[in-house]
C-alpha cells in the first residue's frame, strides 16, 4: 500500500515541479535573449546612425564612409559578429571583415521589413538546442526615407551556454526541495498508512475466525477515530454473539431437566393406560414428541458450538473413525479419501449428518464418501432433491414436503453449512443423477 501511494505521490510532485519549472526556465531564456538582443540592437542602432550620416556625406564628400568602415572593422575584430550596411536595392555598401550571409531566410525577412520602414520583431526566446544565429536589422532612415539597413548576425553559442547554465542551477535548486519532500513523504506515508494496514490485517483475522481481534489506535485523528470505532464495533458484535450463544446454551440446558422429567413421566404412564388403541396411540405420540423436543435441544446446542476450536485432523483417520457408525445405518458406505489431507475436526459431525440424511431421508442403498480436486463429496443413490429444494435445503428449519411425516428438526443441514463456513469452506448440494451429492469445498486457509 505504501509503495502504491508513493508511486502516485512522487509523479504528482514531479509534475508539480515541472509545472513550476518549465515557465520559470522559459522566463530565464526570454530574459537572457532580450538582454542580448537589446545589446545588439544598441550596437546596430549606433551603426545605423553613423550610416545615415556617412551616406549623406558620401554624396557630397568623397571618402565620407571611412569612419563607418573603421567602426565596422573594429567591431568585427573585437566581437566576431558579422555586420553589413545594405542599400535599399540590395547591394552591400559596407561590411565587417566577417561578411553576413544575406541569403539566410531570417536575414532576408529582416531586410524586407526594414526597407518597408519597420523594425523587425525581436525574438521571443533562444533555447539551448536552437543553433540559429540572432539576426538584428535596423533601418537607416524612417518610413519612406529608408535608404539602407544595417544587419548584424550574432552567433548564439555564448547565449545558449548562459541559458543552459542557469537552467542547471534552477534544476539543482528545484531538486533540493523536491528531494526533501520525497524524503519526508516516506515516513509521513508510513505514519498515515500504518493504521490502515492494521485495520486490513484485523479485518482479515476476523474473517478467519479470530473475532476478538483489536487494533492499536494511532495515526492521524481521522484514523484514530476509525480505529476506536472499529474496536468498539468488535466489542459490540462479540458481546451480542456471546449473549446469543449463552442464551441458547442456557435455554437448552435449563429445558433439559424438565424435558427429562417429562419423558420419564410419559414412560411411567404406559403401565397405567388402558389397553384401548386410542390411549396407546396418544401415548406413543407423546413419546415421539418428547423425543423430537430432545433432538431440537441437541441441534440448538450444536449451533452454539460453531466457533469451536479450529483443530484439524487427518481426513482418512476421521473417516475410518466414523465409518462403523455409518455402517450401522444399514446402508452400504464406500470411502475413497487420501491420507495426509487435513480437515477441521468439525467435519466429523458434518459427515455424520450428511450420511445419516442419505440413509434416513433419501431411501439410498449406497453412499460414497470421496475426496477429489480439493472437495469432499458425500453422494448417495437415493431419490435426491429438486433444484428448487436444493436451493432451500440449507435454510434453518426447512424440510422437504415429502419428509413432513419423518422425525427431524430441519436444522441439521443448516448447522452443517455453518460449520463448514466457520472453517472457511462452503457446503453446496448438487444433483448426483440419481441421488444427491453434498459437496464440501475446502477453504483457502
Amino acid at each position: 500500500m505504501l509503495r502504491r501511494l508513493l508511486l502516485v505521490l512522487i509523479p504528482l510532485l514531479l509534475l508539480l515541479a515541472a509545472a513550476l519549472g518549465v515557465p520559470l526556465a522559459n522566463a530565464v531564456a526570454e530574459r537572457e535573449t532580450q538582454t542580448t538582443y537589446l545589446d545588439r540592437l544598441a550596437d546596430v542602432s549606433r551603426f545605423a546612425s553613423l550610416a545615415q550620416t556617412a551616406l549623406a556625406e558620401s554624396a557630397a564628400v568623397p571618402g565620407g564612409q571611412a569612419a563607418l568602415r573603421d567602426e565596422l572593422n573594429r567591431y568585427g575584430q573585437l566581437y566576431g559578429i558579422p555586420v553589413a550596411v545594405v542599400a535599399a536595392g540590395g547591394e552591400v555598401v559596407l561590411t565587417s571583415p566577417q561578411r553576413p550571409d544575406l541569403t539566410d531566410p531570417a536575414v532576408m525577412a529582416g531586410l524586407s521589413a526594414a526597407f518597408a520602414g519597420y523594425r523587425p520583431s525581436p525574438p521571443s526566446a533562444v533555447l539551448p538546442w536552437e543553433t540559429a544565429p540572432l539576426v538584428v536589422v535596423e533601418p537607416v532612415g524612417r518610413d519612406s526615407e529608408v535608404v539602407a539597413a544595417v544587419v548584424a548576425v550574432s552567433p548564439t553559442d555564448r547565449l545558449r551556454a548562459d541559458i543552459l547554465s542557469q537552467w542547471g542551477w534552477l534544476a539543482v535548486l528545484g531538486a533540493l526541495p523536491l528531494l526533501a519532500v520525497i524524503a519526508a513523504a516516506w515516513p509521513i506515508s508510513r505514519w498515515i498508512l500504518r493504521p490502515v494496514r492494521r485495520l486490513d490485517e484485523a479485518t482479515a483475522a476476523i474473517a478467519g475466525g479470530l473475532v476478538d481481534t483489536h487494533v492499536d489506535v494511532g495515526g492521524p485523528p481521522e484514523l484514530r477515530r476509525l480505529s476506536t470505532s472499529f474496536n468498539t464495533m468488535v466489542d459490540v458484535v462479540n458481546t451480542a454473539m456471546r449473549r446469543q450463544r449463552d442464551f441458547v446454551a442456557d435455554a437448552s440446558h435449563q429445558l433439559r431437566n424438565p424435558l427429562a422429567s417429562l419423558r420419564l413421566a410419559v414412560d411411567n404412564l404406559e403401565p397405567h393406560l388402558p389397553s384401548a388403541e386410542p390411549a396407546q396411540e396418544a401415548h406413543q405420540i407423546a413419546v415421539e414428541e418428547a423425543q423430537e423436543m430432545g433432538n431440537v435441544l441437541d441441534a440448538l446446542l450444536a449451533a452454539t458450538r460453531l466457533d469451536a476450536a479450529a483443530e484439524t485432523v487427518d481426513l482418512a483417520l476421521l473417516v475410518s473413525t466414523h465409518l462403523p457408525k455409518w455402517q450401522a445405518l444399514r446402508v452400504a458406505v464406500e470411502t475413497d479419501v487420501p491420507a495426509g489431507q487435513r480437515v477441521p475436526v468439525s467435519y466429523g459431525s458434518v459427515l455424520d449428518e450428511l450420511v445419516a440424511n442419505a440413509a434416513r431421508l433419501s431411501g439410498a442403498t449406497k453412499v460414497r464418501v470421496f475426496f477429489v480436486d480439493g472437495e469432499l463429496h458425500v453422494a448417495d443413490n437415493g431419490i435426491g432433491l429438486s433444484e428448487e429444494d436444493r436451493k432451500q435445503a440449507l435454510n434453518r428449519f426447512w424440510r422437504s414436503p415429502r419428509h413432513q411425516n419423518i422425525s427431524g428438526t430441519g436444522l441439521g443441514l443448516s448447522i452443517c453449512a455453518d460449520l463448514v463456513a466457520a472453517a472457511g469452506g462452503e457446503l453446496r448440494l448438487e444433483d448426483a443423477n440419481p441421488g444427491l451429492d453434498a459437496v464440501i469445498a475446502q477453504g483457502s486457509g
